[in-house]
């Protein structure tokens, strides 16, 4: 439903619930994205690993800066592997942080007018969608800030070879993880929204 075909009674604006669902998920999110972090660079390595802002901006490669780490949770489902990450998601375009601060910066706006401008009091679907998404971006956009680059530590699929290739050589986080089921969850919104509901929107405002 677009800004336009959104009376002032559908808006999530104005429900208490809807504003719950999204700022519950974004916190319980955000939480649980900085606590991983942080224990798994206080306990995954032989040692803790402590991350200085200072030294990562001033290395040409901050991955040098984490001793050698491999946990093996699952095996050839999932490993723990600390990695500082200067790039965006899968380690792209590394070195540009300031780029990656400012389109995340955006990107937390967009989401927020989405859910002024685009979802209803009853769209819980993409409330939880939005809040799963802010809370990656800040969790990201919090390591971004405070460490000059992401701290990256979980290694899906690790060693899983097809054809000499590797299957997922990514090492990512829970914030990327968020992102990735919110967008799948917005996407799941759009698809299952119902053209009917938006058609029957327009007709109180034209009589």
């Amino acid at each position: 439903m677009s800004v336009s075909e959104q009376t002032p009674a559908q808006s999530a604006v104005k429900s208490p619930k809807a504003w719950a669902t999204l700022l519950i998920v974004l916190v319980l999110g955000l939480v649980a994205d900085l606590w991983s972090k942080d224990f798994a660079f206080k306990h995954v390595g032989d040692e803790p690993v402590t991350v200085v802002r200072e030294q990562v901006i001033a290395s040409d490669d901050p991955r040098r800066l984490v001793p050698p780490s491999n946990v093996e949770v699952i095996p050839k489902v999932l490993n723990f592997t600390l990695v500082l990450n200067q790039g965006a998601v899968f380690g792209m375009g590394a070195g540009k942080r300031w780029l990656f601060i400012t389109f995340t910066v955006g990107a937390i706006c967009l989401g927020l007018w989405m859910f002024s401008a685009w979802t209803t009091r009853k769209d819980w679907l993409a409330h939880v969608s939005l809040g799963l998404l802010l809370s990656g971006g800040l969790g990201n956009l919090y390591d971004r800030l405070v460490f000059a680059c992401v701290r990256d530590f979980i290694h899906p699929l690790p060693d899983v070879w097809i054809g000499g290739w590797e299957v997922w050589p990514y090492v990512s986080n829970v914030a990327d993880a968020l992102l990735i089921i919110g967008i799948i969850g917005l996407m799941w919104h759009l698809w299952r929204a119902d053209p009917n509901e938006e058609s029957n929107a327009k007709e109180p405002a034209s009589s």
